[in-house]
């Protein structure tokens, strides 16, 4: 069994209809090229240089007209779709969301757990952080997909609270800020939550200037299947049951683990 996946990668600004005819593009191109997943930015919807109260202002909820054109097309194209919003949350506040959709509807949501309150950036003054709840998931052709989204991904117990949820495919949207060693540490990261979890890994960056770029699809043993450099663009990639199961085979680190993953009490 195979299923035809797409990261797509480009820089989302502050112009949501523009950011949206964007979106659609890609979405279509993937569904041209035979996928049935396709896995856009975190904040793809808006992004303004600077975490600030235009986040607040444009946010919107998850029935609102952004979600709802990207589930039409869904459902239009017959092609699940998952991206990152600005989502109202309580007064002055969003949500940091990943939102799945497939045929019209929403089927997933994941709210950035762990804010990026790191190299000089501030998330948490306008992001109200989500709570370490059990992992919503989806299946894409017979393969369960849960989502996880930028700076969680230095976090090696989310993916891994994911995979005990079922996941073979964790979707990573990002806004992976560039800086001083960023592009190394994303490399490395996404490569080791591929192999310590034995999982196919979808991850779609933003590119510059908000974002650092390589966008890639791995496979359980972290090699490349397909990848986009510094630019915008689209690639696919094919993740194959018979590859899953022959590494959790040959490598079962998760049967053999011995420590189990639970939420931080506050």
């Amino acid at each position: 069994m195979t299923l035809t996946v797409a990261t797509a990668q480009f820089a989302p600004t502050e112009d949501k209809t523009e950011n949206l005819e964007l979106i659609e593009s890609y979405v279509r191109d993937a569904a041209a090229r035979g996928a049935g997943l396709v896995v856009l930015p975190e904040y793809a919807i808006f992004t303004a240089p600077v975490m600030d109260d235009r986040f607040v202002e444009t946010a919107e909820t998850l029935d609102g007209p952004a979600v709802t054109r990207v589930a039409e097309l869904s459902d239009e194209l017959g092609i699940a779709v998952i991206l990152g919003i600005n989502e109202q949350a309580d007064a002055g506040r969003i949500h940091n969301t990943l939102v799945a959709v497939q045929d019209g509807s929403v089927t997933a949501v994941y709210r950035k757990v762990h804010l990026y309150d790191a190299f000089g950036y501030v998330e948490s003054d306008r992001v109200e952080a989500g709570a370490p709840l059990k992992p919503e998931v989806l299946n894409v052709g017979g393969f369960t997909v849960a989502m996880q989204t930028c700076y969680d991904l230095r976090f090696p117990e989310v993916s891994r609270s994911l995979v005990d949820a079922g996941a073979e495919i964790l979707a990573l949207p990002a806004e992976w800020v560039p800086g001083p060693l960023k592009e190394y540490h994303w490399n490395v990261l996404v490569r080791a939550r591929a192999i310590e979890n034995t999982v196919f890994v979808v991850a779609a960056d933003q590119c510059a200037p908000t974002g650092a770029g390589n966008s890639v699809i791995l496979d359980p043993m972290g090699n490349v299947l397909a990848s986009i450099g510094e630019h915008a663009g689209l690639a696919t990639a094919q993740v194959d049951r018979a590859r899953l199961d022959h590494v959790r085979r040959i490598n079962p680190a998760l049967s053999l683990r011995r420590y189990r993953v639970s939420p931080r009490g506050e």
